[in-house]
C-alpha cells in the first residue's frame, strides 16, 4: 500500500500499525524489551536510540500524516523542541522566534540559550516582514507557531518559509495547535514540524509526549542529538499513542465544527468583550487561515466584559473541565497568564496581550447546546454573586 494513495482516516488507522505476525490480531502488539540482540540482525535496538518496534512503527504514521520522509516520537513536546534547537544550533549561532509563541518554548530559549551562547531574538510580530527585519548575519533557524497559543494569531507559513530559504536558514514549526489534520506545513516549505503529541495527538489527556517530522537528512542531525540527551519515552506509552492516533481525524474534525459554533456563539454574547479563534471572518487573519490550513482547530480564546472574574467563571462551570492542558475529547479552560505563560514576567505577557481576564477554551466532542449551557450557566452565576456582595 502506497501511503500517498491512501485517505487520511486510512492512514490515521493503518499507517505504522505492527502486523501480528505470530497470533493474527487485529492490533499493533507491544514490545516492552529494553534490551535487544545486537548481533546477526538488520537493526541494532535500544529505547534510547529511539528504534525500537513500536517507536519506530509510530513515527511512521507521523511521517506519513506531516507529509514527510521521517519521524521520530519523544518523552514530551519540550524534549522535541529542545532536542531539535540544540541540534541545529551551537555557540555563536542566532535564532528569530516569533513573539506570539507557546510560553514553555520562550523560556527554555531565554534561560538556556544564555548558557550556550547562542543568540535570540523575539520579533516584534508575526508578519513577514517582521521576521525578515529580526535576521542578522549569524541568524540559523527560524521558529514559528501558527496558530499561536493563546492568541490564534496566524503566520503566513510560505511566507517565512520562503524567505528564509532565500537567506540559506532554516525553518521549524509548532504545529501542535492545528494538528496534521488541518494543516502540513512541509507543503508550504517548512523544514521541521515539532508536535506536543500530548495534545490532538493523543487526545485523551493520558499521554505525555512530542513528535517531530522531516527529511531523513534533517531527521540524521537531530537523531546523533537526541540518543544523547535521552528523551524518548516509554513503548507502552508508544503504544497507547499509536492506538490514539486511530481516530485522529474524527476527532480533529468533530473538534473543529464545535470551536467554530462556540466561537461564533461566544462572538455574538453580551458578556464577552473578544473572541479569538482564526475561523471566524472578524478575525485579522482569516484569509490567510483559510489559505493555508484545511480546517481552524479546536482552540479558542476569548475575554469576559470588564467586571467579570474570568478565575471564578473558570469554577463555576460544571460540565466543562478547569484544566492545564488542552485538546483531549473533553473541553476544558484555563488561564494563560497562572499557567502556559506564568514563567513570562507580567510586562512580557503584556506586551504580546495575554492579559489577565483571557481564558483559553479547548473545546471537545460533547454536544454544543450542552457547552452553551454550561458557559450561561456560569455567567450567571458570577453575576449574582456580585451583585449579591454589593
Amino acid at each position: 500500500m502506497s501511503k500517498q494513495k491512501l485517505g487520511l482516516n486510512t492512514i490515521c488507522t493503518h499507517v505504522g500499525e505492527i502486523i501480528d505476525e505470530q497470533f493474527k490480531g487485529s492490533v499493533s502488539p507491544i514490545y516492552m524489551s529494553t534490551s535487544y540482540q545486537f548481533d546477526d540482525v538488520d537493526v541494532k535496538r535500544y529505547p534510547r536510540y529511539f528504534n525500537t518496534p513500536n517507536q519506530e512503527y509510530l513515527s511512521k504514521k507521523i511521517a506519513a500524516l506531516e507529509h514527510t520522509e521521517a519521524g521520530m516520537i519523544f518523552g514530551s513536546g519540550m524534549a522535541a523542541v529542545s532536542t531539535v534547537f540544540l541540534a541545529f544550533l551551537k555557540t555563536g549561532d542566532h535564532i528569530v522566534v516569533q513573539n506570539t509563541l507557546y510560553g514553555g518554548t520562550s523560556n527554555f530559549i531565554r534561560e538556556e540559550f544564555p548558557k550556550y551562547g547562542i543568540e535570540f531574538t523575539f520579533t516584534d510580530g508575526y508578519e513577514v516582514s517582521d521576521f525578515e527585519s529580526a535576521i542578522q548575519p549569524n541568524t540559523k533557524l527560524i521558529h514559528i507557531e501558527t496558530p499561536s497559543n493563546p492568541l490564534l494569531t496566524i503566520t503566513d507559513i510560505k511566507g517565512v518559509a520562503d524567505l528564509a530559504k532565500s537567506k540559506g536558514i532554516l525553518t521549524t514549526i509548532d504545529n501542535t495547535f492545528a494538528s496534521p489534520i488541518n494543516q502540513n506545513p512541509i507543503d508550504f516549505g517548512i523544514d521541521i514540524v515539532i508536535h506536543s503529541a500530548t495534545k490532538y495527538l493523543g487526545g485523551h489527556s493520558d499521554i505525555l509526549a512530542g513528535a517531530v517530522a522531516c527529511s531523513n537528512a534533517h531527521m540524521e542531525v537531530i537523531w546523533n542529538v537526541a540518543k544523547n540527551l535521552g528523551g524518548s519515552l516509554s513503548d507502552f506509552t508508544v503504544w497507547m499513542l499509536e492506538r490514539s492516533m486511530k481516530t485522529l481525524a474524527l476527532r480533529v474534525k468533530a473538534q473543529n465544527r464545535n470551536a467554530k459554533k462556540m466561537a461564533k456563539f461566544l462572538s455574538q454574547h453580551k458578556d464577552v468583550k473578544k473572541v479569538f479563534y482564526p475561523g471566524l471572518k472578524t478575525h485579522p487573519q482569516y484569509e490567510l487561515a483559510k489559505s493555508q490550513m484545511k480546517g481552524f482547530g479546536g482552540m479558542l480564546s476569548f475575554e469576559l466584559v470588564e467586571g467579570l472574574d474570568a478565575m471564578q467563571f473558570q469554577k463555576e462551570l460544571k460540565l466543562i473541565k478547569s484544566s492545564m492542558s488542552l485538546a483531549g475529547v473533553e473541553s476544558t479552560v484555563l488561564s494563560p497568564h497562572k499557567t502556559s505563560h506564568s514563567l513570562l514576567t507580567q510586562k512580557e505577557r503584556d506586551s504580546i496581550g495575554v492579559t489577565d481576564n483571557l481564558i483559553r477554551f479547548s473545546v471537545g466532542i460533547e454536544s454544543k447546546q450542552d457547552l452553551i449551557n454550561d458557559i450561561e450557566q456560569a455567567i450567571a452565576k458570577i453575576k449574582e454573586k456580585q451583585l449579591i456582595s454589593k
